[in-house]
């Protein structure tokens, strides 16, 4: 085969894509350990805000952000919902919202008591405002990845339930050992792996990358979000409240300060401390939904020492590439992670000049 993807999460199955998309003559393969959409994309809260922090991730909010609307445009069923956004930050944090949100956003004040979620206020601090911003969409991300999936086949292979456990870069190909006892070769090789940076059958590979896997908690809200319901960020906590209405809930996403930890091991739940660690960072701003706050999703992502995504190459030839760590954006960036890896894997067919346009 010409690609192995290994990993098919969003990301993995947006740049096996990407891939079909430039080099449409390819042989592309995507390997996966579980099935598509079941590792941290089955987690995912799946939110987009025209939002970064560094140059490089604003460009690639953009870039992701035209690439799902036009994907929307031909797949008009695919589950991507807009949604109106608010801002909650210190007012002393304006400038650094206008920064590091793009100028489509259109930021402007608004009138900081008109906050309500789920039928209760929320209410900023003393010296805080809030802000509306545009551009902002979520995704059931399993339920889109599988679509997409689906939209490859048959062109693309797809081995759900394979573990790949070995992967030996060679001067020609790569060679790709697998727990069903085949040997899978290929000429180039994309690791897409979210938060499986550890393990044995490429962790030598990834090591030097300095990418580190870290807790997630996410807390649910048991109320049906009206159908117009906002997002509400508050921007100094690196928090958000996101309505779900095709869950039939709200979602409360705070930044757990957990590493280095393993996503095999991760299933004791929501633990006491993650109750109390999320309730009060929501008790600042809407103690009465912090106090409905009992359940929820736990889980891990890869994070990069640069607050960007990592797209490398691991070998000397540059036939394996590591695509990912992209700090728990992984849906928000992962057209824009795919074009990246599309482009250092030496394939044409960009959108402009042939190339990616990031």
């Amino acid at each position: 085969m010409d690609i192995a993807v290994v990993g098919a999460g969003i990301a993995g199955v947006l740049i096996a894509r990407e891939v079909a998309r430039r080099d449409p003559g390819s042989s592309v393969v995507v390997v996966e350990r579980d099935a598509v959409a079941t590792g941290a994309s089955r987690r995912s809260a799946g939110l987009h805000f025209p939002r970064g922090t560094t140059r490089r991730v604003r460009r690639m909010t953009s870039y992701s952000q035209d690439y799902y609307r036009a994907l929307r445009k031909q797949m008009p069923r695919l589950p991507i919902y807009d949604r109106d956004m608010y801002l909650v930050a210190g007012l002393e944090s304006e400038a650094h919202l206008c920064e590091v949100h793009l100028p489509e956003a259109g930021l402007a004040a608004v009138d900081p008591l008109a906050l309500r979620v789920a039928g209760s206020p929320v209410v900023p601090p003393a010296g805080s405002g809030v802000w509306s911003a545009a551009g902002c969409q979520y995704a059931d991300v399993p339920a889109l990845t599988r679509a997409l999936a689906r939209e490859l086949r048959p062109d693309t292979g797809f081995l759900e339930g394979v573990r790949v456990t070995a992967v030996v870069p060679g001067t020609s190909a790569v060679t790709l050992r697998t727990g069903t006892g085949d040997t899978l070769t290929a000429g180039q090789v994309v690791l897409a792996p979210g938060p499986w940076l550890r393990d044995p059958a490429w962790h030598g590979l990834v090591e030097p990358l300095g990418a580190r896997a870290k807790k997630i908690v996410a807390l649910h809200i048991e109320q049906a979000p009206e159908p117009d319901a906002p997002v509400v960020v508050f921007h100094d906590e690196d928090a958000f409240l996101l309505p779900l209405p095709h869950a039939g809930h709200w979602l409360f996403s705070y930044t757990c300060r957990e590493w280095d930890v393993d996503p095999d091991e991760l299933r004791a739940g929501v633990l006491p401390r993650d109750l109390a660690e999320a309730r009060e960072v929501l008790g600042r701003y809407a103690p009465e939904l912090a106090a409905r706050c009992v359940s929820g999703r736990v889980f891990c992502d890869a994070y990069s020492s640069t607050k960007e995504p990592q797209i490398r190459p691991l070998d000397p030839e540059g036939r394996v590439v590591f695509a990912g760590a992209a700090n728990g954006s992984g849906y928000r960036l992962a057209p824009a992670v795919a074009a990246e890896t599309a482009d250092l894997l030496g394939l044409l067919g960009g959108p402009a000049n042939g190339r990616s346009t990031l």
